[in-house]
């Protein structure tokens, strides 16, 4: 067997803690600890991957693992959060919401494990998985933050249900991958950045959730003009 790596996978299993410690708490309805924890998962993932490839210690272990953490945080996890917190009360239909998130979150790593390589950098083939973990996790401490009652609601069904769909889409989402981060011209992206980092600091419970939505609407819409003027993104390699 080839070497394992420390430092990164383990940092990968920190992903993997954050997310079962947010089954946990789901499950004895503390739903902020269980969206924070998946949001903590959400870092730790950021953080692997960048680990792995400035020492030099990516493995193909990694990678599979990395996936099978990614499906426990950002597809069992919010899965259960938001079935304990809205969708219990739908019956059926309420687990079978939440089911399909997971089943959509899973089938979207598959996919993108087996098109790395072959889908350009430049942009995300369907909603990534921690991107509508995130969405799930932010819009609960949003709608705690701001005193709102959803239990019961055809709106959390409705989410649900919207991002299992853009998960398994082909809906091209931006990766930003391919910015040249060393060019002049990404001194606004630094400005943009830095005055996001203040005001998420300033109240993250909302900013979070507005930029996360913010993404999302705004990659919704560029898809939508490129519709309407016949822009085409790079066709994938074979």
């Amino acid at each position: 067997m080839r070497k394992i790596y420390i430092v990164p996978n383990f940092v990968t299993t920190a992903n993997m803690f954050s997310g079962f410690y947010s089954i946990i708490a789901s499950i004895h309805g503390d739903y902020i600890a269980a969206a924070w924890a998946i949001l903590a998962a959400a870092v730790f993932d950021l953080l692997d991957g960048r680990i792995a490839r400035m020492a030099r210690a990516t493995s193909a272990f990694g990678v599979q693992y990395d996936s099978l953490s990614d499906l426990i945080s950002f597809g069992v996890a919010p899965g259960i959060l938001l079935h304990q917190w809205s969708l219990e009360p739908f019956g059926r239909l309420g687990w079978i919401a939440a089911f399909l998130f997971v089943a959509c979150g899973a089938l979207r790593l598959a996919r993108f494990n087996v098109t790395t390589g072959v889908i350009p950098k430049g942009y995300f083939q369907g909603l990534p998985i921690p991107m509508a973990a995130g969405l799930v996790a932010t819009f609960i401490i949003f709608s705690r933050t701001i005193g709102w009652d959803a239990s019961d609601h055809l709106v959390v069904l409705a989410i649900a249900f919207g991002l299992a769909g853009l998960m398994v889409s082909t809906v091209p989402f931006p990766s930003f991958k391919e910015l040249n981060w060393r060019s002049r011209a990404s001194f606004g992206f630094l400005m943009i950045g830095v005055i996001s980092m203040i005001l998420i600091a300033m109240k993250p419970e909302v900013t979070l959730f507005l930029v996360l939505v913010g993404y999302l609407a705004g990659s919704l819409l560029w898809n939508l003009w490129r519709l309407v003027t016949g822009r085409h993104l790079p066709a994938p390699e074979h």
